[in-house]
């Protein structure tokens, strides 16, 4: 008589597969986590100094006068002042952590009475080089480029990039 023999795989041997696949996903998910939050800092980056060349140009000071603002509600207020922006403030930017879009983008603007204002933004990774180093907050006409606060922003970074006049 002949023995029959079984087909498959044990539960030790799908234990392991699992416990093999679980392991390299972690550590392919820790490898990507740090691309992608640079990925993030370059988009925010490039928001900001596309917007920042159109907002800091002429400096608008809003009907509220001078402050720090969310660009949700400044560009709401541009469109009603200023119509001809309305063809680059079609879509407004927001960060790409923003919890909420539609009311707090967290890409802020600051403008003074003197007629110097910044849009800035708190950047995720601390590993970015300050250009800025004159200065420790986000401050208007304090130039463009990185700079390290002494509190960390809503991003959880001491990094901030900003333009300004």
């Amino acid at each position: 008589m002949l023995k029959q023999t079984k087909r498959g795989f044990s539960l030790i041997e799908l234990l392991v597969v699992i416990a093999i696949i679980g392991i390299l996903s972690t550590v392919v998910f820790s490898a990507t986590n740090g691309v992608r939050a640079k990925a993030r800092d370059v988009k925010r980056k490039a928001e900001i100094s596309s917007m920042g060349r159109l907002i800091t140009t002429s400096c608008y000071l809003p009907d509220a006068g001078a402050c720090t603002y969310d660009i949700v509600d400044l560009v709401a207020e541009l469109l009603i002042k200023k119509p001809e922006y309305a063809k680059w403030l079609s879509e407004v930017p927001t960060d790409p952590a923003a919890p909420n879009p539609e009311t707090a983008s967290l890409y802020m603007y600051t403008v003074n009475s003197n007629g110097k204002c910044a849009l800035y933004t708190n950047l995720e990774r601390d590993v970015e080089a300050v250009t800025l180093t004159s200065i420790n907050v986000p401050t208007a006409g304090g130039g463009t480029g990185v700079l390290n606060a002494s509190t960390e922003g809503w991003n959880g970074s001491t990094k901030y990039f900003q333009v300004s006049n």
